[in-house]
């Protein structure tokens, strides 16, 4: 058998690699952007736009994703929603990598002090997940955050925390590997992104003021993993005139004592690594 270069076997066995890649990286993103639609679910045309992918190939993949139980199809409505086989992984994946149980308390706690909703969010690659929403005393509230929902790293209060504490390799190759995303606007990119590093950094704690939806503001503090990497964020949000400057250092260094709270927890159970893959 030739096992040269040339070999039309190597070379047929190498596109097939390619290619099976392809398509779980596809698979992958049909079934991130359907979550992103939960509780509502998504029809075929959205994630078609959304994964920038052709109609038939995004219905492929749903249908068989779906044959598999991973996502399920509301034949009336046309959306596909998260299926019964995601939830039984992600069960068995929450003993690792869900920290809700442990930080539930100190969202409550946050939400009862400041009187804002305060949140727990996970990183996952480049994104944060919501994993926790408490509601707060104050009758006016801000729905941009809620469980499920993700946003890229350099978006919303939770993933600035998160961003501005990794080592400056990741936050470069972050700054210089992503695309910009047009639905969140200029300042969640570029210079305009580093400076709020830089910012966030020389305080400990990031403020979103009001880039995704005007007048909504935000605060988080990052969570550290035992090896010393920020792995989750606590966070509050608010409408503009609950964030003044004179309330800001005050809301912060609750976030900071908080999200120092459940490091200190993580790190006594032992709770080596983030939710990063």
């Amino acid at each position: 058998m030739d096992n040269s270069p040339a070999s039309p076997i190597k070379n047929a066995h190498s596109r097939g690699t390619v290619q099976g890649t392809q398509v779980v990286a596809r698979a992958c993103l049909v079934l991130r952007l359907v979550s992103e639609y939960s509780p509502g679910g998504a029809s075929t045309a959205t994630i078609a736009v959304r994964s920038r992918l052709t109609r038939p190939t995004v219905h492929r993949l749903l249908s068989s994703l779906a044959a598999e139980g991973f996502l399920d199809h509301d034949s009336r409505g046309g959306h596909w929603h998260p299926g019964p086989e995601l939830f039984v992984l992600g069960m068995v994946a929450a003993q690792r990598y869900d920290i809700s149980d442990l930080a539930r308390e100190t969202v409550r706690q946050l939400a009862a002090q400041t009187g804002e909703s305060a949140f727990l969010s996970a990183r996952r690659g480049n994104e944060t997940v919501c994993l926790l929403r408490e509601d707060g005393s104050f009758p006016v509230r801000s729905f941009v955050l809620y469980e499920g929902v993700r946003f890229p790293l350099g978006v919303a209060s939770a993933g600035l925390a998160i961003l501005s504490h990794l080592p400056d390799d990741e936050v470069e190759a972050y700054l210089t590997g992503t695309a910009a995303d047009s639905r969140f606007g200029d300042q969640h990119w570029g210079v305009a992104l580093r400076d709020r590093i830089r910012l966030t950094r020389e305080m400990g704690y990031a403020v979103n003021p009001g880039l995704i939806v005007e007048g909504s503001w935000g605060m988080a503090a990052a969570v550290f993993d035992q090896t010393g990497l920020p792995g989750w964020a606590l966070s509050i949000t608010g409408i503009e005139s609950r964030f003044r400057p004179d309330r800001q250092p005050e809301l912060g260094s609750l976030l900071l004592r908080a999200a120092h709270d459940v490091t200190r927890a993580l790190g006594s159970l032992g709770r080596a690594q983030g939710p990063v893959a």
